[in-house]
């Protein structure tokens, strides 16, 4: 999520398409959601994201933030480059987060997770918060569809057209 205040460099750098950060799914995410819902980001260090990386990536400076600091080890484990990572205890941290980014923000219509880290629990949150949850691994998905579209083998006089 972070390396969107770098992508207008490596882009141009590059010369090619460039997706840096999940946190430009915002503003696509934005435009699906209904007028009075708006987005929110989970991050794994909300003191770290600004609102420089959020315009970066095209969502609004005051999209909702929080973070997973001050929990059990998420953060901690993961930034600190612990030698082993208690999943379990990282999967409640995750949630804890969404629940609380939920209920200070309750015109939450989706969630973006800025962290790769925290792909795996994506579909816990979805569960406990009943928003969607978009992820690295959601937008490379997207954006490696467009890049590789798939290959439909029927031709155009198939009657299953």
């Amino acid at each position: 999520g972070f390396l969107a205040l770098i992508q207008d460099q490596v882009k141009a750098a590059l010369g090619v398409p460039v997706a840096t950060s999940s946190l430009m799914q915002v503003p696509m995410v934005q435009a699906l959601l209904p007028r009075d819902k708006r987005v929110g980001v989970l991050t794994i260090s909300k003191e770290t994201l600004t609102p420089a990386h959020l315009r970066a990536a095209g969502a609004p400076g005051d999209t909702p933030v929080g973070g997973t600091e001050g929990l059990r080890c998420f953060t901690r484990d993961i930034l600190g480059d612990a030698a082993a990572i208690d999943f379990e205890a990282c999967r409640l941290d995750m949630i804890d987060s969404a629940r609380a980014l939920v209920a200070d923000n309750p015109d939450l219509g989706a969630i973006v997770l800025e962290c790769t880290n925290m792909v795996p629990y994506a579909r816990d949150l979805r569960r406990v918060t009943g928003l969607p949850v978009f992820s690295i691994q959601s937008f490379v998905t997207w954006f490696q569809a467009g890049l590789m579209p798939r290959r439909f083998d029927l031709e155009l006089d198939d009657p299953r057209w």
